[in-house]
């Protein structure tokens, strides 16, 4: 099992997580955070940190969220390792709780 970062996150990037994980297995895109399943110890330290509830386990994720399981793996490839808690996006607050976000993602 394993923690999954999901749609919410997208133009947001709330990094409150970030400073609680144990293991520093988020990774820092230009508009979304994933976690790298390789290096989550799924201690769950990060869920409750997110402001808009953008964390879940995999076990607990609906069918349409099951796709952020493979997103979180690819782009922890590419993606920089981020350790310290940054500011949110500027708008983020506008963004927070739309859905369809998923096309807005930045590589």
């Amino acid at each position: 099992m394993t923690f999954v970062v999901l749609e919410d996150c997208i133009k947001c990037k709330h990094t409150d997580c970030v400073e609680v994980c144990p293991v520093d297995c988020f990774h820092e895109g230009p508009n979304f955070l994933v976690i790298d399943p390789d290096e989550c110890i799924d201690c769950t330290l990060c869920e409750p940190e997110c402001p808009v509830e953008a964390i879940k386990s995999e076990d607990d994720l609906t069918d349409d969220e099951q796709q952020f399981i493979e997103l979180n793996a690819e782009l922890a490839k590419s993606w920089p390792v981020i350790t310290e808690m940054s500011d949110p996006l500027p708008d983020a607050e506008e963004w927070a709780g739309k859905e369809g976000k998923l096309s807005l993602l930045e590589r």
